[in-house]
């Protein structure tokens, strides 16, 4: 009994309070060649690449391309300002969800939800139907 009350304190002196709009700002994603603007419209939530560690494609010699989304209208739309992060919701307990994220690389979009897990890092976690069955990634935000 006392180590569960033991257990039960750490975990509540480790969690942190953090407000609806925290997540506002850029941040580096986790293979660190992206930064995304999380910047609010509403009530809701939103990210775009703002910035490319490797803009231009190899092999056009051109800026790089949504090549990888299934509409190919949207393929012949610039990686720079595409939409990652869509209609977040801040739930007052500590998490944007109600979100979707679209991943580049693949061309799909998931469910998502977001979590601070320090002021300076967030934790993304999209997901197909349950978020059991998904992927995490950790964003860093940038120092400005």
């Amino acid at each position: 009994m006392v180590i569960a009350a033991g257990l039960f304190t750490a975990a509540n002196v480790s969690a942190q309070d953090y407000q609806t709009d925290d997540l506002l700002g850029v941040w580096l994603n986790e293979d660190e060649d992206a930064h995304i603007e999380i910047f609010k419209e509403g009530d809701l939530y939103y990210g775009k690449i703002i910035w490319l560690k490797f803009p231009i494609d190899d092999e056009t010699g051109k800026p790089k391309l949504d090549k990888h989304n299934p509409d190919p209208e949207l393929q012949k739309r610039p990686s720079l300002g595409i939409m990652l992060l869509t209609d977040f919701e801040w739930d007052e307990d500590n998490e944007w969800d109600e979100g979707d994220i679209y991943d580049p690389k693949s061309g799909k979009s998931y469910s998502s939800y977001i979590i601070m897990k320090e002021y300076d890092r967030l934790k993304i976690r999209g997901y197909i139907g349950i978020s059991l069955i998904g992927k995490t990634t950790y964003w860093t935000r940038v120092k400005e």
